[in-house]
């Protein structure tokens, strides 16, 4: 039996008391229950099985309710659950230090654990902006690129451009100015920008996403261009925080975007596949530099910023769990076998009249579809209705399909995805 007799109707009563993300209830009342999940696929109230074709927005990169991680948690459970982080420590976040380090970007030294990617990106913020005030400069602007997604706290909103979900709080946002992704188009007017503007030594931070950015339906750029204005930023004292929300943990092929940029971010921000899936944590990490501006006599220069479950020890572990498996042979030859699939399956469509593009970069694969339609709209829900109907759990982001499925699907379940897909373009 997949589900109690309580777990019946869940749509119904959702209903009475919830409100959910992203969602406008007039429009879409109804939610589906779901009431378990194991490895790529996720099974509703009814009983149907949906492939998890998104990883449940990135995040169960090793399948959901995966042993190995359940075992490292059931574990910590029974020792320790929860302790205030401030004046304590314990042996799963030590632990974690230690282990994470060894796969960060060289310069990365220390790390500040919160609770969710929005809060890793406003603590990033805050490091930059604080970082400037400590040692006595006045710098109160933030670059960040056009179309950039950073979470929905307030410093994190204002440092996003996509106004479909900021648009009510614009007039509260922090000072923030925007650049284009660079292209080989405008690369070179892009650094000529930047020279002129960062003269006038009042711009703090830039904050970015490096190679992918994911809520801007996938868009990518190139790493080189991304490298020569970091470069150039990085001269003028301003602080490079990079939002591997989205693409830390492998995604991209390597374990973090930045690995492929010879200019290495001042402060990198974590979370999403940091736990698996399995619990909510954040990491926001920085240079030595960065963390030498707030090590001080004077108590105002620390960073004063908290969480209740900051460093939860059972979200510890279950990161640890994932550090783990990440490591393994099984897992990065996984992921040199969904690049390939991905490939493969490009050849076969890319030329499709109805495929507007396509793109790529490790296991996040995305097509734009020769269509016209909203971000939210009623097209964009028949394409959502189409691939749950096939059992399919893809999220079109208006025009643009995209999958970044859990490193552990079958090449059985990753061809249902690829046959939706295909089905969707004989239909539009």
């Amino acid at each position: 039996m997949l589900y109690s007799n309580t777990s019946k109707n869940l749509s119904e009563r959702d209903k009475k008391h919830l409100w959910h993300p992203l969602t406008q209830h007039k429009l879409h009342p109804e939610m589906l229950g779901i009431v378990k999940a194991k490895g790529c696929i996720l099974f509703d109230e009814n009983g149907k099985e949906y492939i998890d074709g998104i990883s449940s927005w990135y995040t169960s990169m090793y399948g959901h309710c995966n042993d190995f991680i359940i075992d490292k948690v059931y574990y910590q459970m029974r020792q320790l659950d929860q302790v205030v982080f401030s004046g304590f420590t314990h042996e799963p976040a030590v632990k974690l230090s230690e282990e994470l380090i060894k796969i960060l970007p060289v310069n990365q030294e220390k790390l500040f654990l919160s609770d969710n990617g929005s809060t890793a990106t406003e603590i990033g913020i805050k490091m930059a902006l604080q970082y400037h005030h400590n040692r006595g400069k006045k710098r109160h602007v933030l670059l960040a690129f056009e179309e950039g997604f950073h979470g929905d706290t307030f410093g994190a909103m204002s440092v996003s451009g996509l106004s479909v979900y900021n648009g009510a709080f614009k007039d509260f946002f922090i000072d923030v100015e925007r650049i284009p992704v660079p292209t080989d188009k405008n690369a070179h007017e892009i650094v000529d920008f930047l020279r002129n503007r960062l003269e006038k030594g009042d711009v703090a931070g830039f904050i970015y996403e490096p190679l992918v950015q994911g809520a801007a339906a996938m868009k990518m750029h190139n790493a080189s261009h991304l490298n020569n204005i970091l470069k150039i930023i990085k001269e003028e004292d301003v602080l490079l925080i990079a939002d591997e929300v989205m693409t830390g943990f492998g995604k991209t092929g390597k374990h973090f975007a930045s690995d492929y940029i010879e200019t290495k971010p001042d402060i990198i921000c974590l979370s999403k596949a940091l736990t698996a899936g399995m619990v909510p944590m954040a990491i926001t990490s920085c240079s030595i530099k960065v963390y030498n501006a707030f090590y001080s006599n004077d108590i105002s220069k620390g960073l004063f910023h908290g969480h209740t479950y900051t460093a939860n020890p059972l979200a510890c572990s279950a990161a640890l769990a994932g550090l783990e498996l990440l490591q393994t042979e099984e897992i990065q030859g996984n992921i040199q076998e969904i690049v390939k699939w991905h490939q493969e399956f490009n050849e076969e469509i890319k030329h499709h009249p109805k495929v507007a593009s396509t793109r790529q970069i490790g296991i996040i694969y995305a097509l734009d579809l020769n269509v016209k339609m909203k971000r939210y709209g009623n097209l964009r829900d028949k394409l959502f209705k189409h691939f749950m109907d096939n059992g399919v759990f893809l999220r079109p982001l208006g025009n643009t399909i995209y999958i970044l499925a859990p490193y552990v699907i079958t090449k059985e379940q990753m061809q249902k995805i690829y046959n939706s897909i295909k089905s969707i373009l004989n239909i539009i």
